[in-house]
């Protein structure tokens, strides 16, 4: 591709490799490609492609607008939804345009905006991530802009906030649709005129600031029930990515099991462990409601329990998909009665119920998400519980989704 350029050619050029991954893409629209088709690939696909191809050539005058350059970073997939993403990540990798990235919570949504800033033009200069609702409301304003001297009680001296660490750069902006309509108003003026006042200030801060937001909420159905402003939305989706589900890709789990496997073990300094057949088929028909970062935390969790090296599907917890072992007849009852058994004649440290209890919620918890697909609300009813509950014993059991 670069011996193409540097001769002058301008033809389009369809790059088709079996290296479907992150690394290949970035290469391929980087070196001038226009499209980028991994195997294998169907063939109506690479016709429809080979025409659109020639219809650009066709509309290409001046020549400045026929290729896609990109850039990806770290992500895993070679499920159909994931080459769209990493298409479209490519696309963007020479432009700073704002971004929105929306899709359920775990599904590498910061991933994707780092792999858009880590490979577009702004890579040289700071990415600062923030989620918006791991900060107390009433916080969040200085958070975000920073504040003065004296502005509130506790403000000893002047702090700069996250809009100004990004100067240059980029600032991503995670859980976008609980911002307040307060803040909404002065993001958007920074979005529309590029400059904000500190808390307390008189003087306005000029910024140049790429902002990428990502929620995992409907912003669609949040403008038109007026809870999020609807010139911010344009604003932030100039370009939209949507990351897909893990339950949209399960040909990607087996891939990304074997890879944080290797990494969960590179972390505690044992060796890598493997799934059997068996265990491999279980997690791959699991739901897994939390998405890729209930799947890392699971591989950290087997590679320490499972008592082998190769991962049983009898090492997989029921909450995971695992099965009792308790014959049908004997149910779940009869399982945990002997469970018990078994704990108080290994005389078990501590009351059995505080030990027995909040795994038996985290179960029924996880459960219930599962076949919610990750509603909280729709889970908390199928729990008897209200949404209130769930998310408090969602804390105390401290249950990472």
């Amino acid at each position: 591709l670069e011996v193409l350029e540097s001769d002058g050619h301008e033809f389009p050029v369809i790059v088709m490799t079996a290296h479907a991954d992150l690394d290949a893409a970035v290469m391929a629209y980087r070196g001038g490609a226009f499209e980028y088709l991994p195997k294998p690939f169907d063939v109506d696909e690479a016709v429809a492609l080979v025409r659109r191809a020639i219809s650009h050539v066709q509309r290409s005058v001046a020549g400045s607008g026929g290729r896609d350059d990109a850039a990806l970073p770290a992500l895993i997939g070679r499920a159909p939804a994931m080459q769209d993403v990493f298409r479209t990540i490519g696309r963007l990798a020479r432009s700073s345009m704002n971004v929105l990235i929306t899709g359920e919570s775990g599904t590498g949504k910061e991933l994707v905006a780092r792999a858009l800033h880590e490979h577009g033009p702004r890579a040289a200069q700071p990415f600062v991530a923030l989620n918006t609702t791991a900060i107390a409301s009433e916080l969040l304003e200085s958070e975000l802009f920073g504040h003065e001297r004296g502005a509130f009680t506790g403000a000893d001296r002047r702090r700069i906030g996250r809009f100004e660490q990004a100067h240059g750069g980029t600032l991503f902006l995670d859980e976008i649709g609980d911002m307040s309509a307060d803040l909404q108003t002065r993001l958007l003026r920074v979005l529309a005129e590029g400059e904000f006042y500190r808390v307390g200030g008189q003087t306005p801060v000029r910024v140049d600031v790429r902002v990428i937001a990502a929620t995992n909420q409907d912003l669609d159905g949040a403008v038109q029930a007026g809870r999020f402003r609807e010139d911010l939305f344009h604003r932030l989706n100039v370009m939209h990515i949507r990351t897909p589900a893990l339950r949209e890709r399960r040909e990607d789990i087996p891939l990304l099991l074997t890879h944080y496997l290797q990494r969960a073990a590179q972390e505690l300094g044992v060796e890598p462990k493997t799934l059997s057949d068996e265990a491999m088929q279980a997690l791959q028909d699991f739901q897994w409601p939390g998405n890729v970062r209930q799947l890392v935390n699971a591989c950290r969790r087997l590679t320490v329990t499972a008592p082998g090296q190769v991962i049983q599907a009898g090492d997989i917890p029921v909450e995971l998909g695992g099965r009792l072992s308790g014959s049908p007849a004997s149910g779940w009852t009869g399982e945990l009665a002997r469970w018990a058994q078994r704990c108080l004649e290994d005389d078990a440290s501590g009351p059995l119920l505080d030990t027995a209890l909040p795994e038996f919620e985290r179960a029924l918890i996880l459960a219930a998400l599962a076949k919610a697909n990750g509603h909280r609300q729709q889970a908390a009813r199928l729990l008897g519980w209200g949404r209130n509950t769930l998310a408090r014993k969602i804390r105390e059991l401290d249950i990472r989704l």
